[in-house]
């Protein structure tokens, strides 16, 4: 198999992983390609045998699943909190004001301060209520990246397998 194909599909599996918590990239997508690009170059396992159409498109539909749940998760648990559409930009836009302005602890205090401060001065609750909307807006972050992380994580391996 070709040494720069390898190597890009394993490049392409670490992004997927970093993805995964990165919001401005593809994760699981990004990992997918990695898996098409050693089915398409021949990837072999251990045994000499090769990827399966059937693991690449059980893939590809974990893939779809899994971008769309990233979407519906986070806004469900919104929504299970109390929680408005306010709560679940604040945790992006507080995500990515953890990424410029590391404070102490990180993404995880400046998605939840983002949360908390968009329901308490866009959507007008009080302290208490913004506090629960803003940790199910976290909550539901969590859990989208979860199975994005999962299901990248996954793919890596098979990039691994079949190198």
């Amino acid at each position: 198999m070709n040494t720069v194909m390898i190597v890009l599909a394993v490049i392409l599996g670490v992004l997927g992983i970093v993805g995964s918590v990165v919001p401005a990239l593809p994760g699981p997508p990004l990992s997918w390609v990695g898996i098409l690009l050693m089915y398409f170059f021949g990837g072999t396992d251990k045994a000499g045998d090769p990827m399966s159409q059937k693991l690449l498109f059980v893939l590809l539909a974990v893939t779809v699943v899994v971008t769309l749940l990233d979407y519906v998760v986070p806004a469900w648990f919104t929504k299970l909190t109390g929680g408005s559409r306010y709560a679940s930009w604040g945790a992006v836009i507080g995500l990515f004001a953890g990424l410029v302005f590391p404070l102490p602890g990180g993404m995880i205090v400046t998605s939840l301060l983002g949360a908390f401060l968009a329901e308490l001065l866009l959507a007008g609750k009080d302290a208490g209520a913004s506090f629960k909307s803003s940790l199910g807006a976290f909550l539901g972050f969590l859990s989208g990246t979860g199975i994005k992380l999962i299901a990248s994580s996954v793919m890596l391996y098979y990039i691994i397998v079949f190198i």
